[in-house]
């Protein structure tokens, strides 16, 4: 026989990749012709020859000389081994019957005991196989063990085992290279004859947004100054987002564009000064933040909203716009605010430039979610007007019909319309989501008293999230519960009470107001009560301003996180208007040695969630980033399940430890 994997008869085979993996690995031969011959009966000495190839057997027990197998006989060392290792055995009158066709059955169950994969539990064989009736009493265990280790191939029909029948080189093929799957030495085949049975069990926790703003601006969370090493740098996000996985959190909203920069590589705006302190300036030794978080953010099942300002162009006369950026490539649009530089979100080139960028992260980055804060027109200040007569009077004269103040709101209305649009197309899992400031209008509700973002910032919040635009909110509720004109509660039942297009809020809670004994920690701790109180009216989580606080652990509000607020582990929630398909279930699953493991995620794959039987309930004990294929257990019954990019669960594949 050759070794050549390039055989002509299989090249429309079934089992072609199975054939393939086992000559590349010499575990099987083709003839002399360069055939395979994969629908040739295998006899009982070529499958002995095969599991000496295969598995290297060592030695359980001492050999018995078969009266039928002379010492010449030329796969005498090769049954030897098979029976020594507990592989095969004989027959009665110490009979090996070496060229007798080896029937599917026997080859299961030699694999099986040989191999030592452990007992599997009751399964349903009847509800699996059309003639699992042909199944000898001696080889159900066998059989049981091979079905849930995937070891079993059937070809044409996945419902008929035909156990009596003789293998064929082919089905030997694929049982053989099933069994090193199952010994984690060869990588799975995505075959459709392979008898996939799992037990599965819907299982389920309660979901919640627990996310952390994380600012480049000033400087305010990352990177910590201007100029800091890279290593520098990347350690700084290390840190952030270990205290993250560390206090139970799931998402960062990470600012990616402050002021008409990029805190990531970008062919359509300049590096931010935040990082190394000039404009237009990468990182040196070379590395992409956006880049790095989202690693390390999966990494650690964290999800990674990367946050942009649309508008604002310049903190500061301290920065020097560089090109490509808006004020040196179009400064006719660009207007000074105080010390501020700010676009004109009327101009076309703004809207335009503004949603070229969010896309092209979209495009480039595996981000989970974009999100935008509560800048659109510049907060006013006292005795100016911002400067966008020119672009309104152009409005004018193209015939629009809007006054100012209608026209402005409409300005940033069709930027969200058209980025929760375009957003999608791009990519359906991303979520889109705004944190406006946390009162809409004075008024609304009745008591309410403060800033009109409405007629101020132009910032047409509920219109947002009444029309659907949004996946989520995050209105900045940071006030304290008791005060009546700006009242937590009050204005989280308001937003609740108007989501008509039942979007997800997470307001924003400033854990900032903790430092300098501003708040008692209760308040914090409370409002987070207050969140959940609302979840049946889809208040699902809350976002912390900002990382520096916590890292602070102001009144030791990191340690109540870990210990009480945030004990158990959660995913965000799921959008069941993202319509998205519920991922498969987990495949290869299987137990041995102390460890479960599982087939590598397909690119859908964001997590594996790991859930633990307590009688009648099933506790969230893991969530596994997508790379993992293994866990260490103790005993118990486990599920574990798949969790697609948009956060939905597979059943789990129920397996008992």
């Amino acid at each position: 026989m050759v070794a050549s994997p390039g055989f002509p008869d299989i090249q429309a085979h079934w089992a072609r990749p199975f054939i393939e993996g086992l000559a590349q690995r010499k575990i099987m031969r083709g003839f002399e012709d360069g055939s395979f011959r994969p629908e040739r009966a295998m006899s009982r000495a070529e499958f002995a020859s095969v599991l000496q190839a295969a598995f290297n057997p060592s030695v359980i027990r001492p050999y018995v000389p078969f009266v039928d197998v002379p010492t010449t006989h030329w796969a005498a060392g090769a049954i030897r081994r098979a029976y020594e290792s507990g592989f095969l055995t004989g027959y009665p009158g110490q009979q090996f019957r070496p060229n007798e066709n080896i029937p599917r059955v026997q080859a299961l169950a030699s694999l099986v005991g040989g191999v030592g994969l452990p007992p599997a539990a009751s399964v349903p064989l009847a509800q699996i196989y059309q003639d699992s009736a042909q199944i000898a009493s001696w080889a159900i265990a066998a059989i049981t063990t091979a079905t849930t280790n995937e070891i079993v191939v059937n070809h044409p029909d996945l419902k008929r085992l035909r156990p009596t029948q003789p293998a064929t080189r082919a089905e030997i093929a694929a049982f053989v290279y099933q069994c090193l799957v199952a010994q984690g030495k060869a990588p799975a085949i995505a075959s459709s004859a392979i008898v996939r049975w799992v037990q599965t069990v819907a299982v389920s926790h309660t979901r919640e947004f627990r996310a952390l703003w994380v600012a480049c601006v000033w400087n305010g969370d990352f990177p910590s100054k201007m100029g800091l090493s890279t290593q520098q740098q990347q350690a700084e996000l290390i840190a952030i987002l270990d205290r993250m996985q560390s206090l139970n959190l799931n998402a960062l909203i990470l600012q990616v564009r402050s002021e008409g920069d990029a805190l990531y590589r970008s062919s359509l705006e300049p590096w931010s000064s935040w990082l190394t302190g000039t404009q237009g300036k990468a990182p040196d030794p070379f590395y992409d933040p956006l880049e790095f978080a989202i690693a390390q953010a999966h990494q650690r099942n964290i999800e990674l909203h990367a946050w942009f300002n649309p508008y604002r162009a310049r903190t500061s006369e301290r920065i020097v716009n560089v090109s490509p950026h808006l004020a040196t490539t179009n400064p006719e649009v660009v207007y000074r605010w105080d010390t501020q530089l700010w676009m004109d979100p009327g101009a076309k080139v703004v809207q335009d430039r503004t949603v070229n960028v969010i896309l092209d992260v979209v495009r480039r980055y595996d981000v989970d979610g974009i999100h935008l804060d509560d800048y659109f027109y510049p907060y006013p200040i006292a005795g100016q007007a911002f400067p966008d007569d020119k672009t309104y009077q152009t409005y004018k004269a193209g015939g629009g019909s809007l006054a100012l103040a209608d026209w402005r709101r409409d300005n940033v209305n069709r930027l969200v319309q058209r980025l929760a649009t375009e957003i999608h197309a791009a990519k359906p899992y991303v979520k889109f989501g705004i944190s406006p400031f946390g009162i809409y209008r004075p008024g609304q509700p009745s008591q309410v008293r403060g800033l009109d973002a409405y007629n101020q910032l132009y910032a047409d919040a509920l219109k947002w999230l009444q029309e659907g635009w949004v996946d989520y909110l995050s209105p900045q509720l940071y006030w304290r519960i008791e005060p009546p004109a700006q009242s937590y509660p009050v204005l989280l039942r308001w937003w609740a009470e108007n989501n008509l297009k039942q979007r997800h809020l997470y307001p924003g809670n400033n854990l900032s107001a903790l430092g300098g004994n501003q708040w008692d920690l209760s308040e914090i701790l409370n409002q987070i009560n207050l969140t959940r109180e609302l979840s049946p009216q889809l208040a699902l989580g809350n976002v912390f301003f900002s990382s520096k606080a916590l890292a602070a652990n102001h009144q030791g509000v990191g340690d109540r996180f870990r210990t009480t607020t945030y004990a158990n582990l959660a995913l965000p929630p799921a959008m069941p208007w993202m319509l998205t398909a519920t991922p498969a279930t987990p495949t290869g699953v299987r137990y041995s040695n102390g460890k479960l493991t599982w087939n590598a995620a397909t690119p859908e794959i964001r997590n594996w969630t790991l859930y633990q039987q307590n009688g009648n309930t099933w506790t969230l004990r893991q969530v596994l980033p997508a790379t993992t294929t293994a866990t260490t257990l103790p005993s118990g019954t486990y599920a574990l399940c798949a969790v697609g990019r948009s956060i939905v669960e597979s059943k789990g594949v129920v397996v008992k430890v």
